[in-house]
């Protein structure tokens, strides 16, 4: 259990110091004291159940592993309280959530944006919410945790295999939108070039990389790539100033493009230490259909 979980059980009168119940986290106990602490019930999740489609890839007693459509928001926040990930795995999971921080509710580790597609480990109880908290936390230094993101960006970013190191904070001219700016928080980005795609000029005008994450920033795909030149098609965002781009495209590629209506990015690879067993356990996903479609318009070049 966390420290704030246990904190709260003896804030509640739930833990008892040789028979006597203690209130105070500081108390100081003493050898040969005998220490008992009383587990409520888990509350009931405040994100109401809601019967919403899931595509689940994996699920045990302690993770699922699913498969996330764009559109899809993750959490309940203003502006969307209802309609949510969470809103679907409370009725999906029902009785297997044993609680996180006494209540049941599925614990939530990373996120992806509502338009990104791809893959999502959420955790169903205190054990494996601390131990995936712990490797998204150390972003895989030390351990198995892997994150692979497939994205189409505008132009072929040089060199075709690099890192991007900046830091990323919340952009002081947008509530929306995050950048990167001095003394913001550590963001790593890792790309390869797969490959580019032909304009109908018949030079280069995108491509399809692929990105390794090595921390987990707020946008951190969206706004490494766009500060380096390239950002993601169809991002509404952070490319707005491409937007013009789309007329050296091909038809196909056109049409596909507008067909998408979102950024171009997809969570394609997700692989972590199993909480329980430990062990690697990896998944991977293809790419959605209008993702497919739209590489599929492009003539390689």
């Amino acid at each position: 259990m966390s420290r704030t979980r246990l904190k709260s059980l003896i804030l509640k009168g739930e833990v008892e110091v040789s028979g006597t119940t203690v209130r105070d986290p500081e108390y100081r106990v003493n050898a040969g004291d005998g220490i008992v602490v009383r587990l409520p019930e888990a509350e009931p999740a405040k994100p109401a159940a809601e019967k919403i489609p899931l595509d689940i890839v994996y699920e045990d007693k302690d993770v699922i592993v699913l498969d996330k459509p764009a559109g899809l928001v993750v959490h309940p926040a203003a502006g969307n309280r209802s309609g949510t990930l969470v809103n679907a795995l409370v009725a999906h999971c029902g009785d297997t959530l044993s609680g996180i921080g006494g209540e049941k509710r599925p614990g939530i580790v990373h996120r992806l944006d509502k338009d990104t597609s791809g893959l999502l480990v959420v955790a169903k109880n205190d054990r494996a919410h601390r131990s995936l908290s712990a490797q998204f936390a150390d972003h895989g230094r030390t351990g198995d945790l892997s994150r692979g993101y497939l994205a189409f960006v505008w132009g072929v970013p040089k060199p075709e295999r690099g890192t991007i190191d900046a830091p990323i904070a919340r952009d002081p001219r947008s509530r929306v939108k995050m950048a990167v700016r001095k003394g913001g928080k550590e963001a790593i980005t890792h790309y390869e070039v797969l490959r580019a795609f032909e304009g109908s000029d018949g030079k280069a005008v995108a491509s399809l990389i692929q990105c390794e994450l090595e921390t987990g920033r707020t946008h951190q795909i969206r706004v490494h790539l766009a500060r380096a030149g390239h950002p993601l098609l169809g991002d509404s965002v952070y490319g707005t100033g491409f937007q013009s781009k789309a007329v050296l495209l091909p038809q196909k590629s056109q049409a596909a493009l507008k067909a998408l209506n979102r950024q171009a990015l997809h969570a394609f690879r997700l692989a972590f230490s199993h909480p329980s067993t430990g062990e690697l356990v990896e998944f991977e996903s293809k790419l959605p259909k209008e993702l497919a479609t739209l590489e599929k318009s492009f003539k390689k070049v």
